[in-house]
């Protein structure tokens, strides 16, 4: 760009046309009015030039972008890319011209030129900034197939920039060398790690969570030690955002992410299915013993489970078979009847899959009765119908377990209080037998 500008003739022009000006205002003799003058309008050539330059660029982009309909122009354009790369371009047109109005001892030279090199080392760090944005943009848009949480590198990078750009600046400022400012930044080497505490943690979380795998944007997350209970949003180099499923938007530092446990749902949505895992407490005094008329009666009713049952009589004892997708249950009691036929049950039913475990097992007895709990999993990881799925379970085991001659426990209700007084108010009120009197 320097070598396109034929600065000293455009100097010269200009200060033969700057005389002229200020003979006519009667102040050719004044060097201070004009280095002020000579100034003004290189600065505003300089802007003019470069405005040009970036309107005739976006043009020129614009109209590639209509014809060839590429997205790569289009998102330059869209990022204002050039537009920040084409801030360089007014002090690099100023830095040619500005020596030839000043004397080699001029302070307003000094002052000025270390403002415009301060500029242009903002500018070109900005450009620089923006360009690094966007490769990263494109890259985690085109080959971040598994959206790792990158951005903590990126940000790192910028900061990075920026930090040179700060320590050029102070030293163009202070007229000293810049190695000259890093050495003496080493006494104060301990206080610069206190104030980029965060940041160096973050960075070194986010490689480990990127390297493990642990992390990407759009997994459902929950970390027990917060509140978060949601879907990953955002993870940069001090945060981790998680937008919980009531819209509301947790902050955490990366590194609670490595320092503490968390679980991490994506396997459950690779996979596939999602597991159902309820339980319904049986009253024990409703288990009994099977009869043959029993058991006859209730595989009349349920034709689904005959086929075990006549496996169960063939066998002369009970079956356990060992996969993970097969009937459990036995014929000797109704609890055994009923868990056989809902292993069966569930077998059947699209919606659960059967190449995941399936099991209807009782667990550990307590005071209010023997809990029955149902595992399987579902064929969707959808919320909603992964919902609708499990209330249908449970709703057919509150439904078809009095037919087994089983009764789900409930703590009694004030409903149930009111009928025992009023039983015990009729049976107060009626006359005792003859034979007792």
């Amino acid at each position: 760009m320097l070598a396109l500008i034929p600065s000293n003739q455009v100097a010269g022009w200009l200060l033969i046309h700057i005389h002229r000006l200020l003979d006519l205002i009667g102040l050719e003799k004044d060097k201070t009015a004009e280095e002020v003058i000579y100034i003004i309008i290189v600065a505003g050539i300089a802007i003019c030039l470069g405005w040009i330059i970036r309107t005739l660029i976006l043009l020129a982009v614009r109209k590639f972008v209509m014809l060839r309909h590429n997205t790569l122009g289009k998102e330059l354009v869209q990022h204002k890319v050039l537009i920040h790369c084409s801030h360089i371009i007014p002090p690099l047109v100023m830095l040619p011209l500005l020596p030839f109005a000043f004397t080699e001892d001029s302070l307003l030279r000094t002052v000025v030129f270390r403002i415009l090199l301060v500029y242009t080392t903002i500018v070109v760090c900005r450009a620089i900034c923006s360009v690094t944005s966007f490769v990263w943009l494109r890259f985690d848009e085109t080959r971040n197939s598994k959206n790792l949480p990158i951005k903590g590198i990126l940000d790192t990078i910028i900061g990075i920039l920026w930090f040179i750009a700060l320590i050029i600046s102070v030293a163009i400022i202070v007229n000293k060398s810049p190695a000259n400012l890093l050495t003496g930044l080493g006494a104060f080497a301990a206080v610069l790690m206190l104030v980029f505490k965060d940041s160096i943690l973050g960075l070194v979380a986010g490689l480990q969570l990127s390297q493990n795998d642990m992390l990407r944007v759009g997994d459902w997350i929950v970390v027990p030690s917060t509140i978060a209970n949601g879907i990953v949003t955002d993870v940069s180099l001090t945060a981790v955002k998680v937008q919980n499923f009531d819209n509301t938007i947790v902050t955490l530092p990366p590194y609670t992410l490595i320092s503490t446990s968390f679980q991490n749902w994506r396997g459950m949505a690779d996979s596939g299915c999602r597991r159902i895992a309820r339980s319904v407490i049986i009253d024990s005094d409703t288990i009994t013993a099977t009869t043959p008329e029993m058991v006859d009666a209730i595989s009349a009713r349920y034709p689904i489970i005959k086929a075990y049952i006549s496996h169960l009589r063939d066998l002369g004892h009970p079956d356990y078979n060992p996969g993970i997708a097969v009937v459990n249950g036995t014929d000797s009691t109704n609890l055994g009847l009923f868990r056989a036929y809902l292993c069966q049950w569930l077998l059947n039913n699209p919606a659960i899959v059967s190449d995941q475990q399936i099991l209807v097992r009782v667990m550990d007895p307590t005071g209010e009765g023997i809990p029955l709990q149902i595992y399987c999993f579902t064929a969707t990881t959808k919320w909603t119908a992964y919902e609708a799925i499990q209330s249908a379970v449970i709703e057919h085991v509150a439904v078809t377990a009095q037919n087994f001659g089983l009764r789900l426990f409930n703590d009694p209700s004030g409903t149930d209080v009111t009928t025992v007084n009023l039983v015990r108010q009729q049976q107060s009120a009626d006359p005792a037998p003859a034979s007792q009197k």
